[in-house]
């Protein structure tokens, strides 16, 4: 059987053909267009143009697909898309182009929760992943949670009450002159820090499994701007060694407490594109082995947005027969 996936749910057009055979799953082909160039000018993307530049990459990258996977429409079994949460212009472009496709060939059409598709990535990467265990999923977007109870069932127990982790990580690198997506660059930067800032926890304080991010961003920025004022070197290493040390931490913190109130839970699962962060993807090592948990973390390149994951999250709705028809609409929070 073999899926054809779409994702537009952010500034990343993609398409993915996913083939489940003998219940193994293989990606035939996933193709990526980047928008990073287009919104780096702004410092972060900007939904109009995102919405414009997927309408102008959807139809290349699916012929694309195709050829890759090389197969052709006839060969395809189903279409997926993500069809919520996410920027509703942007969504709407994959959902609309996705439902024209199914209606022109009479394919099945599967909408597919984003969320649950960054989950998914781990069961490309991992066939032996079972549920149940406990997921945390950060991005530029999200930053969440949850307790898988199986595929298709997933519980939110904790989450930001603002700022997404990944959003948090963009800014910071953003005020102190990296180009964006600055991210991947605080990572490299955090480990010259010999002596790292002291910033406060993001980690509600209080019994939830809650976080808020938009406190320790504040800190970082007040920091950069008391020091840019006094007319001193900014400490670049040293505040960004702080500051993900101070996020990470958290997420740790917050980790430990959903543990040991879900006792039955063995398994902990990451997700998402601040999966690719370097010091997140240690701490947790180090957390899980001093726990005794099972850890599973999607390879690199299925961390950030692509069409892959959602294909892999859709055989698992084919399976429980959620089709939708063409009156399919998307939603900028989770359904």
């Amino acid at each position: 059987m073999r899926i054809l996936a779409f994702e537009s749910s952010c500034d990343e057009t993609a398409a993915a053909v996913l083939e489940r055979k003998d219940g193994k799953l293989t990606v035939l082909s996933n193709i990526v267009a980047s928008q990073i160039a287009i919104h780096a000018k702004f410092g972060g993307v900007v939904p109009e143009i995102a919405s414009r530049a997927h309408s102008e990459a959807i139809s290349g990258i699916t012929y694309e697909a195709l050829e890759t996977a090389k197969c052709t429409m006839d060969d395809i079994d189903a279409i997926a898309v993500t069809n919520n949460p996410g920027l509703i212009g942007a969504l709407l472009v994959a959902v609309n182009f996705a439902k024209s496709l199914a209606y022109a060939y009479q394919k099945p059409l599967i909408p597919v929760n984003h969320i649950k598709g960054h989950i998914a990535a781990n069961y490309i990467c991992h066939p032996e992943l079972k549920a149940p265990f406990i997921g945390f999923i950060a991005s530029g977007g999200h930053t969440s949670i949850v307790r898988v109870e199986d595929p298709r069932t997933h519980v939110l127990i904790g989450g930001t009450r603002d700022d997404a982790m990944g959003e948090s990580f963009d800014k910071v690198a953003r005020v102190m002159g990296m180009p964006y997506p600055g991210g991947a660059a605080l990572d490299k930067l955090a480990y010259e820090g010999k002596n790292p800032v002291k910033f406060p926890s993001a980690a509600v304080r209080d019994d939830t499994l809650d976080f808020s991010f938009s406190g320790i961003k504040t800190a970082v920025l007040n920091l950069i701007n008391q020091e840019k004022q006094k007319g001193g070197e900014l400490p670049r290493a040293d505040i960004a060694a702080g500051f993900v040390e101070a996020a990470v931490s958290s997420v740790i913190t917050k980790l430990g407490m959903t543990f040991d109130r879900n006792p039955d839970m063995k398994t902990l699962v990451l997700a998402g594109g601040v999966a690719a962060n370097s010091h997140l993807r240690t701490a947790l090592e180090k957390f899980t082995k001093k726990r005794g948990l099972k850890l599973y973390m999607p390879d690199l390149c299925y961390c950030g947005d692509n069409a892959a994951m959602i294909g892999a999250a859709a055989f698992f709705e084919y399976d429980a027969g959620n089709f939708a028809d063409v009156s399919l609409n998307a939603y900028a929070y989770s359904v």
